[in-house]
């Protein structure tokens, strides 16, 4: 097993020292859920009564509360899984525990290319393995893909919608302050137009539970150039709420 690097050092005995499911006890949570990073459109929600608490799940961060709320009569399980991918992927693996299986999530994405506007909607259909999280579930490689599935759902969604995307590929990153020039050229060289921190890991939990994934992002700030521009992407409350409502319904189908 040793490799010259650690990371490359891939086990494949699936049981681990600690199992998500022996640790936490199956709950009756909706099996479609919305995974949105979206803190703030989580609480607009919670404040107009649209959710109910399902099971608060714990970390040294505090409390991540999985909540319910109904879609058109269909049962919708809804949770923030923190930032980065370590923690996504553990709040992911903790809500499988839990009972769900199908899930959509909603982010926000840096672009490499300027010229896709803020709030412009990309649905990943293949994610740059940079992280680190993805090499403990899955054997090394440059991609992973997200459930066929789950972009099939999204895509149904948009086009009634009538809302124009680019299906693309995304990379992720750990590290968000050596995102260097050079990096997002190759990047963007292998095709892809978006940077964020979670696509990857997420893809791989998936792929090794078993579990549906796919996700939707919307354009962010700018890191195409040498100075970094922010384009006030965190305050398009309109476009969050939208991209939340997309996921919603995507999941609804699943």
């Amino acid at each position: 097993m040793k490799k010259e690097f650690p990371i490359l050092e891939f086990d494949s005995n699936r049981n681990a020292i600690i199992e998500p499911h022996k640790v936490i006890e199956k709950i009756d949570i909706p099996e479609n859920t919305v995974i949105c990073f979206f803190q703030d459109v989580i609480e607009k929600l919670k404040n107009e009564g649209r959710l109910k608490l399902v099971q608060n799940l714990y970390s040294e961060a505090g409390l991540f509360p999985v909540y319910e709320l109904n879609y058109e009569g269909k049962r919708i399980a809804l949770f923030h899984p923190g930032v980065g991918a370590p923690f996504a992927a553990g709040m992911l693996e903790e809500v499988i525990a839990l009972g769900a299986r199908k899930f959509i999530a909603c982010g926000g994405a840096g672009v490499l290319n300027k010229d896709i506007a803020v709030g412009h909607v990309i649905v990943p259909n293949s994610a740059v393995r940079d992280e680190g999280t993805s090499y403990h579930y899955l054997a090394p490689s440059r991609e992973v893909q997200p459930s066929k599935e789950g972009i099939e759902a999204i895509e149904r969604v948009l086009k009634r919608h009538k809302c124009s995307y680019l299906l693309a590929k995304t990379w992720t990153t750990d590290a968000i302050y050596r995102e260097t020039i050079d990096k997002v050229k190759l990047r963007r060289e292998e095709g892809c137009v978006t940077v964020e921190m979670e696509c990857s890991a997420l893809c791989a939990v998936a792929q090794f539970r078993n579990v549906v994934f796919a996700q939707l992002l919307y354009g962010g700030d700018n890191v195409s150039c040498e100075e970094w521009d922010a384009r006030g992407w965190k305050d398009r409350k309109e476009i969050r709420e939208g991209l939340l409502m997309f996921a919603i319904e995507a999941c609804a189908e699943l």
